[in-house]
C-alpha cells in the first residue's frame, strides 16, 4: 500500500539492506515539485547542454531525486527523439515522480517563462526597431555560453566515457560530424548500432555498471533509485498507449482544426500550424539541427519575417531560459504582425497568438513522445540488450557536444572568419577574455551557471555602455 497522503503509484524511496550511505531523501510534494519546474524553467540558460547539466546537479547530485543511473537512460532516450531534449527530460522526470500530472507540469513550466519573456522581448523589437543594450549583453553572454557547453561535456563524459570503447565512440562521433558533416540522426543509429554488437562483444564495457563511477549500492541513496521498482503508472499497456496517443491526435487536430475553421487553411496562423508540426517532428539533434528548415520556411518560404529578423530572433533565444527552438515564439510574434493577421488595430494580440501557436505546435509532440514512450523505455533500465544501445548514444552525444562548442567558439572568437579575422588583427580577444574568465570559473571555481551567465552578461553590457 502507498503511503498515507502520497498517490498510489508512485515513486517510493528504495529500501536498503545495512546503513545507507546517506538517509534516503523524502519523495517531494506536488507542491515542491511545481516549484522547482517554475524555477528550472526560469534559470535554463546556456542551450540544452546546459539545461541538462544544470538537471543533473540539481536532481541528481543535490535533491537526489533521482539516481545517475536512471537519469542517464531517461536522457538517452530523449536524444533518440526528435525535438528539445532538455525539456523532454524534465518531463520524463517529472512524469516519473508525479504521474502525467508531473510530466506535464514539468515540460510546461520549462517552455512557459521562455515564452512570456520572449513575448515581452519581441514587442519591444517591433516596436522600437534596435535595442543596444541587448547587444552589449548578447557579446557577453556568448563567451559564457562556450563555456557552458563544454562543461557540460566534460561533466557528462567523465561520469559516462568509463571504457576506452566509449572514447572511441565519443572520438568517432565528434570527426564525424567536425570533420564530415555527417547528420546527426546518422551519428546516434551507427552508434546504437555500435552498442548492440558492444552489448555482446564487451558487455563489461556497455553495461551501467561499466558506465558510472559508482558501483552499486556504493552511492548516496535516491527517490528514484537503481532498484526502485517501476510504479504502476509506468508500466506499459497498450490499451494505455493507445488512449494517449487518441488524446494527442485529439487535440492537435482539435487545435488545428479550430484555426482553419476560423481563419481558413491560407491563413498564416493555420500554416503556422502546420509548418511547426512538421517542424517538431524533424528536430533530430536539437534546435540547431533544424534551424536550417526553419528558416527556409519562415524567411524564404512564407516570408514571416527577413533573414535579419531571424539572426536576431535566434540572439534572443540564446539569452534567455528554455530550448533555444523557442526561437519559433519570435517568428510567430513577428510573423503575425508583419502579416496583420487580426487587423493593424491588433498587431500586439496578433503577436501573442502568433507566438502561443507556434509554441504549441512545436512542443505538444514532445509530450506524447514522452508519455508514449516513458513505459517502455522504463521497462528496459535493467537489461543489457536495451541499455548497451543507449550507452554508445550517451558516448556518441558527448562527441556531439563538444563540437557544438566548437561551433559556438568559432563564430563567437572569429566572428569575422578566420581569413577576415587574419587581415584585421586576429580573433576577438575580448570575448576571448570574457569565454577564459567563464571557464574559470565553471571548471576551477564551480560556479552554477546562472551566476556565470548574469555575470558576462553583465560584462558585456558594461563594456558597450563605457564603449
Amino acid at each position: 500500500m502507498s503511503p498515507p497522503g502520497r498517490p498510489k503509484g508512485e515513486y517510493r524511496s528504495a529500501q536498503r539492506e545495512g546503513p545507507p550511505i546517506r538517509d534516503t531523501p523524502r519523495q517531494p510534494t506536488r507542491a515542491e515539485a511545481f516549484r522547482y519546474w517554475l524555477r528550472l524553467g526560469c534559470i535554463s540558460f546556456g542551450g540544452p547542454a546546459g539545461q541538462i547539466a544544470l538537471m543533473h546537479r540539481e536532481l541528481v547530485d543535490e535533491k537526489r531525486w533521482i539516481s545517475e543511473r536512471r537519469f542517464l537512460h531517461a536522457l538517452n532516450f530523449c536524444m533518440m527523439l526528435p525535438g528539445p531534449e532538455a525539456q523532454q527530460l524534465a518531463t520524463y522526470i517529472g512524469w516519473l515522480m508525479h504521474r502525467t500530472w508531473g510530466g506535464i507540469v514539468a515540460g510546461a513550466l520549462f517552455v512557459l517563462p521562455s515564452l512570456v519573456l520572449l513575448i515581452a522581448l519581441s514587442w519591444l523589437y517591433v516596436a522600437y526597431g534596435n535595442l543596444p543594450a541587448v547587444a552589449g549583453i548578447l557579446y557577453g553572454v556568448k563567451p559564457a555560453v562556450v563555456a557552458i557547453v563544454l562543461h557540460a561535456a566534460w561533466r557528462i563524459g567523465s561520469r559516462t566515457l568509463k571504457h576506452p570503447a566509449l572514447w572511441f565512440i565519443a572520438t568517432a562521433a565528434f570527426i564525424a560530424i567536425f570533420a564530415f558533416a555527417v547528420p546527426f540522426p546518422l551519428i546516434i543509429a551507427t552508434a546504437a548500432l555500435t552498442g548492440v554488437a558492444g552489448g555482446r562483444v564487451l558487455p563489461q564495457a556497455f553495461s551501467p555498471g561499466g558506465v558510472h563511477a559508482a558501483g552499486r549500492g556504493t552511492h548516496a541513496p535516491a527517490v528514484i533509485d537503481d532498484d526502485t521498482p517501476t510504479p504502476a503508472h509506468a508500466t506499459f499497456n497498450w490499451g494505455r498507449l493507445a488512449v494517449v496517443v487518441a488524446v494527442f491526435v485529439a487535440l492537435w487536430a482539435g487545435a488545428l482544426g479550430a484555426l482553419v475553421a476560423v481563419f481558413g487553411f491560407e491563413s498564416t496562423l493555420a500554416q503556422m500550424g502546420w509548418f511547426f508540426t512538421k517542424a517538431a517532428l524533424l528536430t533530430f539533434g536539437g534546435a540547431y539541427a533544424v534551424l536550417p528548415y526553419v528558416y527556409q520556411g519562415a524567411v524564404e518560404s512564407f516570408g514571416w519575417l527577413t533573414a535579419t529578423q531571424m539572426i536576431d530572433g535566434l540572439a534572443l533565444g540564446e539569452t534567455t531560459p528554455g530550448p533555444l527552438i523557442m526561437v519559433v515564439a519570435f517568428i510567430g510574434f513577428v510573423g503575425t504582425v508583419t502579416q496583420a493577421v487580426l487587423g493593424p488595430q491588433l498587431l500586439p494580440l496578433a503577436g501573442i497568438a502568433g507566438a502561443c501557436v507556434a509554441t504549441f505546435f512545436t512542443f505538444l509532440p514532445s509530450f506524447l513522445f514522452i508519455l508514449a514512450g516513458g513505459p517502455m523505455i522504463e521497462s528496459t533500465h535493467g537489461e543489457l540488450r536495451f541499455t548497451a544501445p543507449l550507452t554508445a548514444i550517451t558516448a556518441a552525444v558527448v562527441g556531439v557536444i563538444v563540437n557544438l562548442a566548437a561551433f559556438f567558439a568559432w563564430h563567437v572568437f572569429w566572428p569575422r572568419g578566420w581569413q577576415a579575422a587574419q587581415n584585421v588583427g586576429g580573433p576577438d580577444l575580448v570575448a576571448l577574455a570574457i569565454g577564459v574568465v567563464a571557464a574559470i570559473a565553471l571548471f576551477r571555481r564551480m560556479t552554477g551557471v546562472v551566476p556565470v551567465i548574469l555575470g558576462c552578461g553583465a560584462i558585456g553590457w558594461l563594456l558597450r555602455f563605457i564603449g
